[in-house]
């Protein structure tokens, strides 16, 4: 009874309408545009949300600020903001660098990680390296402000998105990465008492250092510095942190597959063979042969650790397969291959260099690395992706779970009225046909 008074209720609603053949067309375009109407208002209501979460950011109470922020990054992380980027970039930019100036260390991380997301929106341009320029120095004083590592780590992070996309020479990669490195290495004067950098500190940085270091030809670097680099990078794989060790033998193996040891190897060899005898080899060949020759031990011993009563077995387990890989890579040249399913398809890597990219991008992004594979054109163009379907229609991207069920499934309220109304229409019609056959055969007779 329940389901036969509902179908007379739906009928009836359509029953205002006589047996006009073009009702069916009108009302599916009705019920198009009602969709069509209701996704370009929610997309409406989330800019002016948008806009009411910039606004907050001038607010003096830092909670409102926080909360503002919290909600610009999950506006970024759902969908690429460009229309509302081009309108409000500067505004952005400049409100979140205010938050890391007087902001807690809760509103530098949140400040942070929007100017990191505000950088892979715009992608690369005027935008991305005035946004560069604009966020070092105040970056760079921030790191100087206080220690607490999930601060500096955010900080990390963040030079390093903005430096890879709004960086457009070697020399401002080069200057960021720097910064990095006097983290945990600072420039101390007389009066300045060191402060030992924390195990998570140290593997954002060295993380954060390798993701820049992909963009860098490593032919043109510093030898004395990169020595001084790939030694410190070989004291940390002593370290007890696992998550240290991991991070700095993908460093190491990311500085094999740039070449840079056989430079500096070769770079020392020629440069002393004229002053040395035949068969004497310089000491800064030997030294570098020997730092070589260390590195692979320690990935070799790493690789086959036994575990201990209080390591955790993943760790463990972690850190033997990278390093398995490192030491594959140091003696064979095989890199690790991975592939990840976006969607319906794969994004494949097959060197270092892209891993490390890879590794640092679904970190940073978390939940919106996918939406940001299927369409944020520069992640596009740093891993080769294309997705098949790049560009979807608005009203399906934009369409919720809840409005899919009430638009689109075939049980939704819209689809039902519609399927009945062609019903009514197919009966009206067969009821003219048999009126017109009953007419023709009476005319007959």
């Amino acid at each position: 009874m329940g389901k036969r008074n509902s179908q007379r209720k739906n009928a009836a609603m359509l029953d205002s309408d006589d047996d006009n053949s073009s009702e069916s067309s009108t009302s599916t375009v009705r019920s198009d545009r009602m969709s069509v109407a209701g996704n370009e208002e929610m997309q409406v209501d989330k800019d002016s949300l948008l806009d009411q979460a910039v606004d907050a950011l001038f607010e003096k109470r830092g909670s409102t600020r926080e909360k503002a922020l919290s909600s610009i990054t999950e506006a970024f992380n759902s969908n690429l903001q460009h229309q509302f980027v081009e309108k409000k970039f500067a505004t952005l930019l400049h409100q979140c660098l205010n938050c890391i100036k007087k902001g807690s260390s809760k509103e530098i991380c949140l400040a942070s990680h929007v100017i990191g997301l505000l950088a892979l929106t715009v992608g690369c341009g005027d935008n991305a390296n005035e946004l560069l320029e604009d966020s070092l120095p105040v970056i760079s004083q921030a790191f100087k402000s206080g220690s607490e590592a999930t601060k500096t780590s955010a900080l990390l992070e963040c030079l390093a998105i903005i430096t890879f996309v709004g960086g457009s020479d070697p020399e401002q990669t080069e200057k960021s990465m720097q910064v990095m490195w006097q983290v945990v290495h600072p420039k101390l004067s007389s009066n300045v008492v060191a402060v030992k950098p924390s195990a998570p500190v140290i593997t954002t940085m060295v993380s954060a250092w390798s993701f820049l270091l992909t963009t860098m030809d490593g032919w043109n670097l510093n030898p004395k510095d990169w020595q001084e680099s790939i030694s410190y990078l070989s004291s940390l794989l002593d370290k007890d942190d696992r998550s240290i060790r991991i991070a700095s033998g993908e460093a190491l193996a990311l500085i094999f597959e740039l070449g840079i040891l056989e430079k500096f190897s070769a770079g020392a060899k020629i440069s002393t063979d004229s002053s040395t005898e035949e068969g004497n080899k310089p000491r800064e060949y030997v030294h570098i042969q020997g730092l070589k020759a260390k590195i692979i031990n320690q990935a070799r011993n790493l690789s086959a650790e036994a575990g201990g009563k209080s390591s955790a077995k993943k760790d463990l387990s972690n850190q033997r397969n990278t390093f398995r890989d490192i030491l594959e890579y140091f003696e064979d040249g095989y890199s690790p291959e991975i592939s990840i399913k976006i969607g319906s398809e794969s994004l494949q890597t097959s060197t270092w260099a892209q891993m490390i990219q890879l590794n640092f991008l679904k970190h940073f992004l978390g939940g919106g690395f996918i939406k940001h594979m299927q369409e944020n054109e520069l992640l596009q163009d740093v891993f080769g992706f294309t997705p098949k379907k790049k560009y979807l229609l608005d009203s399906e991207h934009r369409l919720s779970s809840s409005e899919k069920r009430l638009f689109r499934s075939p049980n939704s309220v819209v689809n039902k009225a519609r399927t009945q109304q062609l019903n009514k229409q197919r009966m009206l019609s067969e009821g003219k046909n048999i009126g017109r056959f009953a007419a023709n055969m009476g005319d007959d007779a």
